[in-house]
């Protein structure tokens, strides 16, 4: 347990040295950093999945969690590598969405292949079918939030769903299971800090004059506790 969270605090100082970069330029030296932040906790995940392990056996959302971590990791250079080489801006950003999109489903299908009862499989559904009526809806709203989505619309209708049904599912299981399982608690949280953070940055992509320091801060603040939240949420299984 004390390895986990020295890649907690480690993870910290890992996102302080990315963000004196990245605030600064878009480099690639900003976007090592940014995959060593990333590396830090798809490791955090492993390390607490392997503690976990040890009292009682393996559990198989510790599998689906670190895979989608690693798409996670993927996801984040290839949304820095745009500005970096914004001539290739289209073919990096697609790439972000896919590598984030396969990582909610692969977390989905590890909360419900670990946290499903017999009996309760509207517990799973509704969540789901409610996180893709969220998806579309987001295409409703372009206009309300001042954004332009243009060529990449039906991309964010079908990420926006992937997001919610992480938020909505782990959110339902945590209900279902009396919020005493400590895993679902922190994963749920880790989901909505995503979900803001996913807000945040659809602004600073599709909006106009929302790409000040202070977004991108705000994005970083909310992002990593996620995804190191999600993490660390398996040393609890």
């Amino acid at each position: 347990m004390l390895t986990c969270h020295i890649l907690l605090l480690g993870g910290a100082v890992a996102l302080a040295l990315y963000l004196s970069e990245k605030l600064r330029r878009y480099t690639v030296k900003a976007v090592l950093r940014k995959g060593l932040v990333s590396a830090l906790f798809v490791t955090l995940a492993a390390c607490a999945w392997f503690v976990s392990a040890k009292d009682g056996g393996p559990k198989i959302l510790g599998l689906f969690v670190l895979a989608g971590l690693v798409f996670g990791l993927l996801g984040d250079i290839w949304l820095d590598l745009k500005y970096v080489f914004p001539q290739a801006d289209e073919p990096f950003t697609y790439a972000g969405f896919a590598s984030f999109g396969i990582g909610h489903v692969l977390y989905c299908a590890g909360l419900a292949l670990q946290f499903a009862l017999p009996g309760k499989a509207a517990w799973i559904w509704l969540p789901l079918l409610l996180a893709l009526a969220l998806g579309l809806s987001s295409m409703a709203l372009e206009k309300p939030m001042k954004l332009r989505y243009g060529r990449f619309k039906p991309v964010v209708a079908a990420y926006s769903a992937l997001l919610f049904s992480t938020v909505l599912l782990s959110g339902s299981l945590a209900l279902l299971h009396g919020w005493a399982e400590k895993t679902l608690d922190l994963f749920f949280l880790g989901a909505i800090l995503f979900a803001v953070s996913d807000l945040i940055l659809s602004g600073t992509y599709f909006g106009q004059g929302r790409e000040r320091p202070v977004d991108l801060l705000l994005n970083y603040l909310t992002y990593y506790p996620a995804q190191f939240l999600i993490a660390y949420s398996l040393l609890y299984l």
